[in-house]
C-alpha cells in the first residue's frame, strides 16, 4: 500500500500529463481527480503544491533537466518528461525532501508508468541533477555510511 504522498505524486503526475496534453485548466484537472471515485487516496495538499509548483516552474525545471538530457526536453516522452519535472522540482524547490526520496520516487513512477527503460533514463537524470544541486546533502550521506562501515 502507497502512502498519502506517494499517492500525491502518482496523481500529480498524471495531472501534469494531463496538462502537457491538453493544456486544460489546473483547477478543472484538480476537481477531476478528486471527484473521480478510481482516484487511490492522496494528499490533497501536496498534490496541489506538486501541480500548481511545476506548471509555475516549469520552464526553470526544463532548464535544469536539459543539463543532463542528450535530447531537447520537448522531444523527451511525454510521461518521462512529467516524471523528471516532478522529480526535479522536489530536488530544487522542497528541501525537507530527502534527495534519495524524490529519486526513489521518481523511479517509482516510471515503473509504473513509463515505458519499459524508462526507470533507467529517469534515474540516471535525476541522479546527475541531485549531484548538482544536492552535493552538500550527498556528501553528507556518504560520509555517514564510510563511518558506519
Amino acid at each position: 500500500m502507497s502512502s498519502p504522498k506517494s499517492n500525491a505524486r502518482q496523481v500529480a503526475l498524471q495531472a501534469l500529463y494531463q496538462w502537457q496534453m491538453t493544456g486544460q485548466n489546473l483547477t478543472e484537472i484538480c476537481d477531476q481527480f478528486e471527484k473521480d471515485p478510481e482516484t487511490p487516496k492522496y494528499h490533497k495538499a501536496y498534490f496541489e503544491l506538486l501541480l500548481t509548483g511545476v506548471v509555475d516552474k516549469f520552464g526553470d525545471l526544463d532548464e535544469a533537466i536539459s543539463e543532463f538530457t542528450a535530447r531537447d526536453v520537448e522531444k523527451i516522452d511525454p510521461i518521462e518528461k512529467a516524471i523528471l519535472r516532478l522529480g526535479a522540482y522536489e530536488l530544487l524547490y522542497k528541501p525537507e525532501v530527502p534527495y534519495r526520496v524524490a529519486i526513489n520516487e521518481s523511479i517509482n513512477l516510471a515503473k509504473n508508468f513509463g515505458s519499459e527503460k524508462s526507470h533507467a533514463y529517469v534515474n540516471s537524470v535525476m541522479d546527475k541533477l541531485a549531484q548538482k544541486n544536492r552535493a552538500i546533502e550527498m556528501k553528507a550521506k556518504l560520509k555517514g555510511k564510510k563511518k558506519a562501515g
